[in-house]
């Protein structure tokens, strides 16, 4: 256990209240769920594996079967791998979700071997930033229409080791990297939360606050291709390096947590968090050209169009 590790002291409630986060069937996402699911919210649990979230949150609920004012859990599947399936489960969000209080956009995969997803997008970029996009960019409507809101980021202190290759995001130019291209989707992840925050102001619009945080190093499956992209026994050698340093998953997501309810960070907006404060990232990550450039090029990238979500009037609307 770090000797040091913020923990999210709020005791606030979410009764009444909707939480959706993204890959939570293990790890902090779980935690996350678990906690907002004690603090009394519904909890939409977006994973790609539906067999493995409903083994979830059936530990979840034994867990707090002796707790009184829990609240609800529903499982919907979203492959992030997929901007079909990011743009089906948004869709089925809106047709059934009559506001979305809180989003956290959890879910992340890292070091893999070099890949595309389905859309052909280097794995790490597409899932863990363009996914995340489109699918706070398809929700914010909704989102917009259930202030207080709050939408969560998470990133990881792996940003500061890299850039951000905006001209050759999906390396088509230069050779793969896998740490290179984690530490780009992290960066990818501070700046879009950055640049929406800006976007917010820009369209007058209040309530709805961003966040994006370091969560630390965590135990969990989230290293599970360090072996693959590095070599054989990597990721248990470096798990032993850094085992004094390691969160269990219940710490690992307590700024995820502090960001998503706690009251003395419900007026900030556009900040980057770590243990449960906020801290500086990289200056690369608050480079507002690069924000702004991202953001254009996610807009293409993910087939938005012209579909404006600070804009449009009917939060249910369907988009291409």
């Amino acid at each position: 256990m770090p000797l040091f590790s913020g923990r999210c002291l709020s005791t606030a409630k979410l009764v009444g209240k909707t939480a959706l986060v993204t890959g939570c069937n293990t790890g902090i996402g779980k935690e996350t769920v678990l906690d907002f699911y004690k603090r009394g919210a519904k909890v939409i649990m977006a994973c790609r594996s539906l067999e493995r979230a409903e083994a979830a949150k059936a530990d979840i609920e034994k867990s707090c079967k002796d707790l009184s004012d829990t609240g609800d859990i529903v499982l919907a599947k979203c492959d992030l791998t997929s901007l079909k399936s990011v743009r089906e489960f948004a869709q089925n969000i809106l047709d059934t979700e009559p506001q979305i209080n809180i989003l956290v956009n959890n879910a992340g995969i890292m070091m893999c071997p070099k890949g595309e997803t389905e859309d052909g997008f280097e794995t790490q970029f597409g899932t863990n930033h363009l996914a995340h996009f489109l699918l706070t960019m398809l929700l914010l409507p909704r989102i917009r229409n259930s202030t207080p809101a709050r939408i969560v980021t998470v990133s990881s202190r792996a940003h500061i080791r890299y850039g951000i290759n905006l001209d050759d995001l999906n390396y088509k130019k230069r050779s793969y990297n896998a740490a290179e291209a984690y530490s780009q989707s992290k960066i990818a992840n501070i700046l879009f939360s950055n640049e929406l925050a800006a976007k917010l102001k820009e369209h007058n619009i209040e309530g709805v606050n961003t966040y994006s945080l370091h969560p630390g190093v965590i135990k969990t499956e989230l290293g599970r291709h360090l072996n693959s992209s590095l070599f054989t026994g990597a990721r248990q050698i470096i798990g032993f390096f850094l085992a004094p340093f390691m969160k269990s998953p219940e710490l690992g997501a307590q700024t995820t947590i502090y960001c998503a309810v706690d009251e003395k960070c419900a007026n900030e907006t556009g900040l980057y968090y770590s243990d449960c404060a906020v801290t500086a990232p990289a200056a690369k990550a608050v480079n507002e050209a690069d924000a702004k450039k991202l953001w254009d090029l996610s807009v293409e990238l993910t087939g938005l169009g012209d579909f404006n979500p600070f804009t449009v009037n009917d939060p249910g609307v369907k988009t291409k």
